[in-house]
């Protein structure tokens, strides 16, 4: 029997524990906890000229987490806010919905990393989100319409948290091997290893991998060639070796055992981001929606850090 003649399903052996993270992630004490309330107002100018803020950038992140976590638009979250303040008895303001949409591009946001100081085989992706314009079905009815605009995701993921530990936003026109030096560039800590597609096989990917000082687990392409000069690169010498090896043995066996088929877990990633928070991004500003990107990928440590499911592969024939 070969290889490709077994079924392969999947168990989640923790259901109990998903099931109970599944619940919490409803949790408002999750979303707005002491200590966002704590650092919510601005205590001084900061050296800035003028009135100064009342909200400091925490209340301002806080009110985009509820936003991206719960599918509200930039009013609604307003209401929603002042209802939770009013219900938890405390005195504090609300920032009203345009401060929000205004003070969105110059916040910093943080992923909510892992602490943990282990070197991480990061395995990236990217994806298109919606922006704004004419949809499908209107172009589709009409046959005109304003074009639609589109956005694209770059990730970078943890393969033992599954968590996202970089991301960039970018124009639909960017290509990916171009950002993923970008990419590698924010990921905090030691990479041990990197896992991506075939269209990420290129001299700048390889040396930007090798300059983190990781292993390089890139596909190479089908039309790929290995090097006949005398003093090859070093990037070319491994991915020679990676060309001689899937030659020896097999393409399908070199993925199993370089670990290259990690790289679904980015398309995993991929997959969450937009079942759980939407494809598209609701943002117009390109500044605006680079935090928004950067917001629903917190939300998404935030609902992993609770717990994900384990499962099992279980083998059919």
């Amino acid at each position: 029997m070969g290889k490709n003649d077994y079924v392969f399903r999947y168990r989640v052996r923790n259901w109990p524990e998903y099931n109970r993270a599944l619940i919490r992630r409803g949790s408002l004490t999750l979303w707005v906890d002491e200590q966002a309330i704590g650092c919510w107002q601005d205590v001084g100018s900061g050296g800035r000229s003028g009135r100064p803020r009342i909200y400091a950038d925490t209340a301002i992140e806080c009110a985009l987490l509820v936003k991206a976590a719960f599918h509200l638009s930039l009013r609604a979250t307003q209401g929603f806010l002042e209802s939770v303040m009013k219900l938890m008895t405390i005195g504090l303001p609300v920032p009203n919905y345009s401060t929000v949409s205004r003070r969105q591009a110059g916040i910093t946001v943080s992923l909510g990393l892992d602490p943990s100081t282990r070197p991480r085989h990061v395995v990236i992706d990217s994806t298109g989100l919606k922006v704004y314009g004419a949809g499908g079905w209107h172009i589709r009815k009409h046959r005109s319409g304003r074009r639609r605009v589109w956005r694209k995701l770059h990730i970078g993921v943890n393969a033992s948290t599954k968590e996202i530990v970089a991301v960039e936003l970018t124009t639909s026109r960017i290509h990916d091997g171009l950002q993923l030096p970008g990419v590698l560039a924010n990921v905090p800590g030691q990479i041990a290893q990197v896992s991506a597609d075939r269209a990420y096989d290129t001299e700048r990917c390889h040396e930007a991998i090798l300059n983190r000082g990781a292993v390089v687990t890139v596909p190479p392409r089908k039309t790929a060639r290995a090097s006949h000069g005398c003093d090859p690169p070093p990037w070319r010498i491994v991915r020679d070796r990676v060309l001689r090896q899937i030659k020896k043995d097999d393409r399908y066996e070199w993925r199993q055992s370089s670990g290259a088929t990690r790289q679904s877990l980015a398309e995993n990633a991929v997959s969450r981001f937009k079942a759980i928070l939407g494809p598209t991004l609701a943002a117009r500003g390109f500044e605006n929606q680079k935090v928004e990107a950067a917001i629903k990928c917190q939300v998404l440590n935030r609902m992993a850090g609770l717990g994900l499911p384990r499962s099992e592969r279980i083998l059919q024939s």
